[in-house]
């Protein structure tokens, strides 16, 4: 009979198939199995073709191959080959270790795109994958979009995760959360994905948890959250070609010393891109980072310990340790080894002060978590229902300080008491309207400078310092008052939003104006004054730092409260940079202005006057008061 019929090439396929149990390969490593087996198809891959594993997608890899390592956080950006590491492990479980995986996408249609683009590739076109599946070209109740099993009894499911019932009836050794940041936070009432899919895991010999994701905003990123549990939180390390000196390469930008740099040309577009070493003045050039790469280190930087594959592993003395359970990877774009540089500094330049563009580069392209507001918000309704009865200003208040905002229609004042320990009391408020330029409504200003204030003990207060924004319109007008008043006494401002620069920047000469302008630091005085309105008051108690509201509405009513807690931490770009910034978005914020400017006059007052709390008002505590009046009833 010849052998050259049909059913003898299928027997010959079942007896193959009936001794795959008996067999056994030797022991390979996931990334040693993925550079025999694996094939990027076409339809999922740039460039068609067999893999090979980049040298720092190794320790990716084989941790997820590991079976020593339980969990494996990996918080990515786009384009470092995420996906293909996944159905290389994939393939590395289903044939050499045999196991049963559960991989969920955010959606139904995310898991079709999945099983279509991805896992038929995978199928297809890796021939030990391919021999396993003996429905391979034909319908099947073993070959569906959700489910496949294969001919060593071994299946996958891949199943969309909105459904808490997608979730139920899997019996795995390892699940797979891709793009674990666009999950719903709660699947139905019933839990986060991980929570629910992790429970498949009961009973296997090896169970192994895989979460993976492009981080989204700060505080509902569920795969930032995932990896910040974990104890070894990994970075990538390569060393200079130069110094030799390890670092974990970073985005730098034109106002940082090192970091990746780029130049432009006269239309902004990028055209030369290089990195800045951070332990020696000389630079290196994408190429020289990838000749590097293969012997760089994973490095937990809280911990110092590393590795270069995931499977071995060693503590900061360089002494071999145990394997760790559980590990989370950070890796963002400039590691890739076939995209470079340079669209790196392409896509930051289109990014030009466009915040959702922004928003896209941070997560995807650095790999970052998208931080909206940062820091607590205080709520206004917080502030008004702690308000505090008083009379007079109380006897611990040494100083008053004025801040005077300027807008189109009006002048703005608030007079702060400050106390031992900076202990502050919002003393007075008022608003003038009128024409700012004019000089009737200067008059009416001028009036209100003057004004006294009695203090509990019966000593009479007036206001050491005022502060005048001097931006806007009215620059002219208020350098005017200065030089009216005392140059000394009625001091010219202008905020300055550049981070880390001091609160009240007081000039050693005058002016060309003839004044004392003196430059803001904006951004650490609101970060000063809204760490202290976070703290509460004790009756009848000193507090430092405490800012005391009374409970009068004609200085502190919700109109003010709200302007006083109007803003909040932002991301932004100033300058080419990103920073973190105060933004009322739109909001009154004049409250808070004032408390600013009085903030910096009483840093002037300390800092050029050698004020000193806790002398100032000891000297003054037996004063006599003549006749004033309190503007606090």
């Amino acid at each position: 009979m010849s052998t050259s019929q049909p059913w003898i090439n299928d027997l010959g396929k079942a007896v193959r198939l009936g001794l795959q149990g008996l067999s056994k390969d030797p022991p390979m490593t996931a990334v040693q199995w993925a550079d025999e087996h694996f094939y990027m198809s076409s339809e999922s891959s740039y460039h068609e073709g067999k893999w090979t594993t980049d040298p720092f997608q190794v320790a990716i890899l084989n941790a997820m191959g590991n079976d020593l390592i339980a969990v494996v956080n990996f918080v990515k950006s786009a384009r470092i080959g995420y996906t293909k590491l996944l159905m290389a492990n994939i393939g590395y479980k289903l044939q050499h270790k045999r196991r049963n995986i559960v991989m969920w996408s955010p959606t139904d249609t995310d898991a079709k795109g999945i099983s279509k683009r991805h896992v038929d590739g995978l199928v297809r076109d890796v021939p030990v994958i391919k021999e396993l599946a003996h429905w391979f070209g034909k319908k099947h109740r073993d070959n569906t979009i959700e489910a496949k099993t294969f001919s060593n009894r071994k299946s996958l499911w891949i199943r969309g995760g909105t459904a808490s019932g997608n979730y139920r009836e899997l019996s795995a050794d390892e699940t797979i959360y891709d793009e674990l940041s666009n999950f719903d936070q709660d699947i139905e009432g019933e839990g986060d994905a991980v929570t629910l899919g992790d429970k498949r895991l009961d009973g296997a010999t090896y169970p192994k948890s895989i979460r993976g994701s492009t981080p989204k905003k700060a505080e509902s990123c569920q795969v930032s959250k995932a990896a910040g549990e974990s104890p070894i939180r990994l970075r990538f390390h390569v060393s200079c070609p130069h110094c030799k000196g390890e670092q974990t390469l970073k985005f730098g930008g034109k106002d940082c010393e090192y970091g990746l740099k780029w130049e432009k040309d006269a239309l902004g577009q990028a055209t030369k891109a290089w990195y800045v070493c951070e332990h020696c003045p000389e630079h290196f050039a994408h190429q020289d980072m990838v000749a590097a790469s293969p012997h760089g280190r994973w490095i937990c930087e809280a911990t110092g310990i590393w590795t270069r594959d995931a499977m071995d592993w060693f503590d900061n003395n360089d002494q071999p340790m145990r394997t760790p359970k559980s590990v989370a990877f950070y890796c963002w774009a400039i590691y890739s080894t076939w995209s470079t540089w340079l669209k790196i500094a392409e896509e930051w330049l289109k990014v030009k002060g466009d915040r959702e563009k922004l928003i896209t580069f941070v997560n995807t392209t650095l790999g970052e978590t998208w931080e909206e507001d940062e820091g607590e918000k205080v709520e206004w309704e917080h502030l008004y229902a702690r308000r505090e009865v008083w009379g007079d200003i109380p006897e611990r208040a040494a100083i008053l300080v004025g801040g005077i905002d300027t807008q189109d229609d009006r002048y703005e004042g608030r007079v702060w008491a400050f106390g031992p320990g900076e202990e502050s009391w919002l003393v007075d408020r008022w608003i003038l309207y009128g024409d700012p330029g004019g000089e009737e409504l200067r008059k009416r200003v001028g009036e209100r400078l003057k004004n006294t204030y009695r203090r509990s003990d019966g000593v009479v207060l007036r206001v050491a310092l005022w502060g005048w924004d001097s931006g806007g319109n009215y620059t002219d007008e208020v350098y005017a008052e200065s030089r009216l008043h005392g140059i000394r006494w009625v001091i010219p401002t202008k905020g300055h939003s550049i981070p880390g620069r001091q609160i009240a920047d007081f000039p050693r000469t005058k002016h060309k104006s003839g004044t004392y302008l003196t430059m803001l630091g904006t951004e650490n005085a609101k970060e000063l004054i809204y760490s202290r309105i976070k703290l509460q008051p004790q009756p009848g108690q000193a507090v430092a730092g405490v800012v005391h509201l009374p409970a009068n509405d004609d200085i502190c009513d919700e109109s003010e409260l709200k302007q006083l807690t109007a803003e909040v931490r932002v991301l932004k770009i100033v300058k080419g940079r990103r920073i973190h910034t105060w933004d009322a978005k739109g909001r009154r914020n004049e409250a808070l202005d004032c408390f600013v400017i009085a903030v910096a006059m009483l840093r002037i007052a300390q800092q050029h006057f050698g004020l000193d709390l806790s002398i100032t008002q000891a000297a003054t505590k037996h004063r006599p008061a003549r006749g004033t009046r309190s503007r606090v009833q």
